[in-house]
Protein backbone atom coordinates (compact mmCIF):
# COMPACT_ATOMS: atom_id res chain seq x y z
CA UNK A 1 0.00 0.00 0.00
CA UNK A 2 1.87 3.40 -0.92
CA UNK A 3 1.79 6.20 1.03
CA UNK A 4 -0.68 8.45 -0.74
CA UNK A 5 -3.47 5.74 -0.27
CA UNK A 6 -2.03 5.60 3.73
CA UNK A 7 -2.66 9.24 4.37
CA UNK A 8 -6.52 8.76 2.26
CA UNK A 9 -7.57 6.08 4.55
CA UNK A 10 -6.06 7.87 7.46
CA UNK A 11 -8.02 11.13 6.77
CA UNK A 12 -11.01 8.33 6.66
CA UNK A 13 -10.39 7.15 9.87
CA UNK A 14 -9.68 10.11 11.59
CA UNK A 15 -12.68 11.96 10.50
CA UNK A 16 -15.20 9.22 12.58
CA UNK A 17 -12.78 9.69 15.65
CA UNK A 18 -14.75 11.20 18.79
CA UNK A 19 -13.29 12.88 21.69
CA UNK A 20 -14.46 11.79 25.10
CA UNK A 21 -14.09 12.28 28.49
CA UNK A 22 -13.30 9.00 30.82
CA UNK A 23 -14.12 8.88 34.65
CA UNK A 24 -10.59 10.64 35.71
CA UNK A 25 -11.64 13.72 32.96
CA UNK A 26 -9.34 12.89 30.73
CA UNK A 27 -9.95 13.18 27.10
CA UNK A 28 -10.12 9.49 24.90
CA UNK A 29 -10.74 8.94 21.70
CA UNK A 30 -13.80 6.32 20.52
CA UNK A 31 -15.09 5.61 17.61
CA UNK A 32 -18.71 3.98 16.85
CA UNK A 33 -19.19 0.30 15.46
CA UNK A 34 -22.04 1.85 12.75
CA UNK A 35 -19.47 4.26 11.38
CA UNK A 36 -16.28 2.03 11.67
CA UNK A 37 -18.43 -0.67 9.54
CA UNK A 38 -18.75 1.47 6.37
CA UNK A 39 -14.76 2.21 6.74
CA UNK A 40 -14.10 -1.29 6.98
CA UNK A 41 -15.89 -1.75 3.88
CA UNK A 42 -18.34 -4.06 5.46
CA UNK A 43 -21.61 -3.62 3.82
CA UNK A 44 -23.74 -5.99 6.08
CA UNK A 45 -23.99 -5.06 9.69
CA UNK A 46 -24.89 -8.33 10.35
CA UNK A 47 -21.04 -9.61 9.22
CA UNK A 48 -19.48 -6.82 11.19
CA UNK A 49 -21.41 -7.62 14.14
CA UNK A 50 -19.30 -11.55 13.39
CA UNK A 51 -16.18 -9.87 13.90
CA UNK A 52 -17.49 -7.80 17.04
CA UNK A 53 -18.44 -10.60 18.69
CA UNK A 54 -14.52 -12.45 18.06
CA UNK A 55 -13.13 -9.05 19.24
CA UNK A 56 -15.32 -9.39 22.13
CA UNK A 57 -14.27 -13.03 23.36
CA UNK A 58 -10.49 -12.05 22.61
CA UNK A 59 -10.86 -8.95 25.07
CA UNK A 60 -12.08 -12.04 27.69
CA UNK A 61 -9.65 -14.34 26.82
CA UNK A 62 -6.60 -12.37 27.55
CA UNK A 63 -8.12 -11.06 30.91
CA UNK A 64 -9.33 -7.94 30.07
CA UNK A 65 -12.85 -6.27 31.29
CA UNK A 66 -15.11 -5.97 28.08
CA UNK A 67 -16.85 -3.05 29.37
CA UNK A 68 -13.53 -0.84 29.50
CA UNK A 69 -13.42 -1.15 25.45
CA UNK A 70 -16.51 -2.30 24.57
CA UNK A 71 -20.18 -0.43 25.48
CA UNK A 72 -23.29 -1.36 23.38
CA UNK A 73 -25.27 1.60 22.12
CA UNK A 74 -28.35 2.59 20.28
CA UNK A 75 -28.44 4.79 16.86
CA UNK A 76 -31.31 6.30 14.91
CA UNK A 77 -31.05 5.74 11.59
CA UNK A 78 -33.54 7.86 8.55
CA UNK A 79 -36.24 5.81 6.80
CA UNK A 80 -38.51 6.88 4.34
CA UNK A 81 -40.36 9.70 4.39
CA UNK A 82 -39.21 10.88 8.08
CA UNK A 83 -39.34 8.33 9.89
CA UNK A 84 -36.33 6.71 12.04
CA UNK A 85 -35.49 3.51 13.70
CA UNK A 86 -33.05 2.36 16.40
CA UNK A 87 -30.72 -0.06 15.48
CA UNK A 88 -27.63 -1.15 17.64
CA UNK A 89 -24.27 0.00 17.51
CA UNK A 90 -21.45 -0.20 20.00
CA UNK A 91 -18.84 2.37 21.44
CA UNK A 92 -15.16 1.50 21.03
CA UNK A 93 -12.29 2.23 22.38
CA UNK A 94 -8.60 2.15 20.16
CA UNK A 95 -7.79 -1.25 21.66
CA UNK A 96 -11.37 -2.71 21.16
CA UNK A 97 -11.13 -1.17 17.69
CA UNK A 98 -7.48 -3.22 17.24
CA UNK A 99 -9.30 -6.15 18.43
CA UNK A 100 -11.82 -6.20 15.39
CA UNK A 101 -9.26 -5.39 12.99
CA UNK A 102 -7.29 -8.63 14.10
CA UNK A 103 -10.76 -10.26 13.81
CA UNK A 104 -11.73 -9.29 10.43
CA UNK A 105 -11.12 -10.19 6.51
CA UNK A 106 -7.64 -9.80 6.34
CA UNK A 107 -8.24 -9.59 2.21
CA UNK A 108 -9.69 -6.33 2.60
CA UNK A 109 -7.41 -3.71 2.24
CA UNK A 110 -9.55 -1.34 4.80
CA UNK A 111 -8.63 -4.09 7.24
CA UNK A 112 -5.55 -4.34 6.97
CA UNK A 113 -4.41 -0.63 7.08
CA UNK A 114 -7.11 -0.73 10.27
CA UNK A 115 -4.82 -3.45 12.41
CA UNK A 116 -1.86 -0.38 12.02
CA UNK A 117 -4.16 2.28 12.33
CA UNK A 118 -5.18 1.32 15.84
CA UNK A 119 -1.76 -0.37 16.57
CA UNK A 120 0.56 2.64 15.56
CA UNK A 121 -0.02 5.03 19.00
CA UNK A 122 1.17 8.08 17.35
CA UNK A 123 -0.56 7.01 13.91
CA UNK A 124 1.92 9.20 11.97
CA UNK A 125 1.19 8.01 8.20
CA UNK A 126 5.11 7.31 8.28
CA UNK A 127 4.94 4.79 10.96
CA UNK A 128 1.31 3.13 9.56
CA UNK A 129 3.53 2.59 5.96
CA UNK A 130 6.49 0.55 8.20
CA UNK A 131 4.17 -1.58 10.15
CA UNK A 132 2.00 -2.54 7.03
CA UNK A 133 4.95 -3.23 4.86
CA UNK A 134 6.29 -5.28 8.41
CA UNK A 135 2.99 -7.26 8.63
CA UNK A 136 3.39 -8.08 4.83
CA UNK A 137 6.70 -9.43 4.89
CA UNK A 138 5.67 -11.97 8.17
CA UNK A 139 2.48 -13.29 6.25
CA UNK A 140 4.67 -13.83 3.34
CA UNK A 141 6.86 -15.62 5.54
CA UNK A 142 4.07 -17.24 7.33
CA UNK A 143 3.00 -18.53 3.84
CA UNK A 144 6.41 -19.84 3.05
CA UNK A 145 6.69 -21.72 6.70
CA UNK A 146 2.95 -23.61 5.68
CA UNK A 147 3.91 -24.82 2.15
CA UNK A 148 6.98 -26.03 2.83
CA UNK A 149 5.52 -27.48 5.25
CA UNK A 150 2.82 -29.32 2.98
CA UNK A 151 5.36 -29.90 0.59
CA UNK A 152 7.77 -32.02 3.59
CA UNK A 153 4.67 -33.78 4.38
CA UNK A 154 3.67 -34.72 0.72
CA UNK A 155 7.35 -35.76 -0.29
CA UNK A 156 7.69 -37.86 2.86
CA UNK A 157 4.45 -39.79 1.43
CA UNK A 158 6.20 -40.37 -1.94
CA UNK A 159 9.34 -41.66 -0.42
CA UNK A 160 11.48 -38.75 0.82
CA UNK A 161 12.72 -38.59 4.48
CA UNK A 162 13.99 -34.94 5.89
CA UNK A 163 17.10 -35.07 4.69
CA UNK A 164 15.93 -35.52 1.37
CA UNK A 165 13.75 -32.51 1.89
CA UNK A 166 17.02 -30.51 2.63
CA UNK A 167 18.68 -31.38 -0.51
CA UNK A 168 16.00 -30.85 -2.27
CA UNK A 169 15.17 -26.88 -0.93
CA UNK A 170 19.05 -26.80 -1.25
CA UNK A 171 18.04 -27.30 -4.77
CA UNK A 172 15.71 -25.20 -5.26
CA UNK A 173 17.70 -22.37 -3.89
CA UNK A 174 20.42 -22.96 -6.46
CA UNK A 175 18.20 -22.33 -9.32
CA UNK A 176 15.98 -19.50 -7.15
CA UNK A 177 19.93 -17.56 -6.67
CA UNK A 178 21.30 -17.81 -9.81
CA UNK A 179 23.74 -20.69 -9.16
CA UNK A 180 24.02 -19.86 -5.22
CA UNK A 181 23.64 -22.40 -2.57
CA UNK A 182 21.83 -21.76 0.47
CA UNK A 183 24.90 -20.89 2.56
CA UNK A 184 26.77 -18.94 -0.42
CA UNK A 185 23.64 -16.92 -0.12
CA UNK A 186 24.00 -16.43 3.34
CA UNK A 187 27.61 -15.27 3.02
CA UNK A 188 26.90 -13.16 0.70
CA UNK A 189 24.22 -11.57 2.72
CA UNK A 190 26.01 -11.89 6.39
CA UNK A 191 23.97 -13.60 8.10
CA UNK A 192 25.66 -16.00 10.75
CA UNK A 193 22.80 -17.85 12.38
CA UNK A 194 19.29 -18.68 11.59
CA UNK A 195 16.84 -19.57 8.09
CA UNK A 196 18.29 -17.92 5.03
CA UNK A 197 13.91 -16.90 4.37
CA UNK A 198 14.62 -14.96 7.80
CA UNK A 199 16.42 -12.02 5.91
CA UNK A 200 15.15 -12.31 2.77
CA UNK A 201 12.69 -9.04 1.34
CA UNK A 202 9.30 -9.86 1.28
CA UNK A 203 9.46 -10.03 -2.66
CA UNK A 204 12.13 -12.74 -2.38
CA UNK A 205 10.22 -14.70 0.37
CA UNK A 206 6.88 -14.57 -2.19
CA UNK A 207 9.58 -15.83 -4.35
CA UNK A 208 10.14 -19.14 -2.96
CA UNK A 209 6.94 -19.27 -1.78
CA UNK A 210 5.15 -19.12 -5.46
CA UNK A 211 7.89 -21.88 -6.58
CA UNK A 212 6.63 -24.53 -3.51
CA UNK A 213 3.46 -23.78 -3.88
CA UNK A 214 3.90 -24.85 -7.33
CA UNK A 215 5.84 -27.69 -6.50
CA UNK A 216 2.88 -28.49 -4.20
CA UNK A 217 0.85 -28.56 -6.89
CA UNK A 218 2.56 -30.63 -9.68
CA UNK A 219 3.78 -33.01 -6.81
CA UNK A 220 -0.01 -34.03 -6.39
CA UNK A 221 -1.13 -33.10 -9.65
CA UNK A 222 1.42 -35.84 -11.41
CA UNK A 223 1.80 -37.86 -8.27
CA UNK A 224 5.27 -37.19 -8.07
CA UNK A 225 7.56 -40.09 -6.73
CA UNK A 226 11.26 -40.03 -5.46
CA UNK A 227 13.84 -37.68 -4.98
CA UNK A 228 14.95 -37.37 -7.76
CA UNK A 229 11.49 -36.33 -9.92
CA UNK A 230 10.59 -34.26 -7.22
CA UNK A 231 13.68 -32.38 -7.22
CA UNK A 232 13.53 -31.37 -10.61
CA UNK A 233 10.01 -30.44 -10.25
CA UNK A 234 11.46 -27.90 -7.80
CA UNK A 235 14.39 -26.94 -10.20
CA UNK A 236 12.26 -26.33 -13.02
CA UNK A 237 9.65 -24.24 -10.61
CA UNK A 238 12.38 -21.77 -9.18
CA UNK A 239 13.76 -21.30 -12.51
CA UNK A 240 10.63 -20.34 -13.83
CA UNK A 241 10.44 -18.00 -10.85
CA UNK A 242 13.64 -16.57 -11.20
CA UNK A 243 12.86 -15.95 -15.01
CA UNK A 244 9.71 -14.09 -14.43
CA UNK A 245 11.69 -12.21 -11.92
CA UNK A 246 14.94 -11.35 -14.71
CA UNK A 247 12.31 -10.13 -17.51
CA UNK A 248 11.16 -7.45 -14.41
CA UNK A 249 15.11 -6.59 -13.89
CA UNK A 250 15.37 -8.13 -10.60
CA UNK A 251 17.84 -10.56 -9.37
CA UNK A 252 16.89 -12.19 -6.02
CA UNK A 253 20.47 -12.83 -5.14
CA UNK A 254 21.77 -9.01 -5.55
CA UNK A 255 18.66 -7.66 -3.84
CA UNK A 256 19.53 -6.76 -0.07
CA UNK A 257 19.07 -8.44 3.01
CA UNK A 258 16.10 -7.50 5.35
CA UNK A 259 16.14 -7.28 9.33
CA UNK A 260 16.10 -10.51 10.69
CA UNK A 261 11.99 -11.57 10.98
CA UNK A 262 11.97 -13.03 14.14
CA UNK A 263 13.07 -9.39 15.65
CA UNK A 264 10.36 -7.99 13.61
CA UNK A 265 7.71 -10.51 14.69
CA UNK A 266 8.96 -9.59 18.21
CA UNK A 267 8.40 -5.63 17.94
CA UNK A 268 4.75 -6.52 16.19
CA UNK A 269 3.80 -8.36 19.33
CA UNK A 270 5.70 -5.42 21.81
CA UNK A 271 2.37 -3.10 20.02
CA UNK A 272 -0.37 -4.90 21.10
CA UNK A 273 1.79 -5.44 24.93
CA UNK A 274 1.69 -1.50 24.78
CA UNK A 275 -1.80 -1.05 23.56
CA UNK A 276 -2.37 -3.17 26.64
CA UNK A 277 -0.82 -0.26 28.78
CA UNK A 278 -2.56 2.19 27.62
CA UNK A 279 -4.86 3.58 30.19
CA UNK A 280 -7.81 4.60 27.45
CA UNK A 281 -11.24 2.82 28.79
CA UNK A 282 -14.77 3.84 28.53
CA UNK A 283 -16.36 6.01 31.48
CA UNK A 284 -18.45 3.54 33.68
CA UNK A 285 -22.05 3.70 32.60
Amino acid sequence: MDITKIEEYKSVFDLIAKSINDDEGNTIEVWYARELQQVLGYARWENFVVAIGRAIESCKTLGINVDDHFRETTKMIALAKGAQREVQDFMLTRYACYLIAQNGDPKKEEVAFAQSYFAVQTRKAELIEERLNELARLNTRERLRASEKQLSRNIYQRGVDDRGFGRIRSKGDYALFGGLSTEQMKQRLGIKSGALADYLPTLTIAAKNLATEMTNYNVEQKDLYGEANITAEHVQNNRSVRGMLSQRGIKPEELPPAENIKKVERRVAKDEKDMLKDKSKLPKK
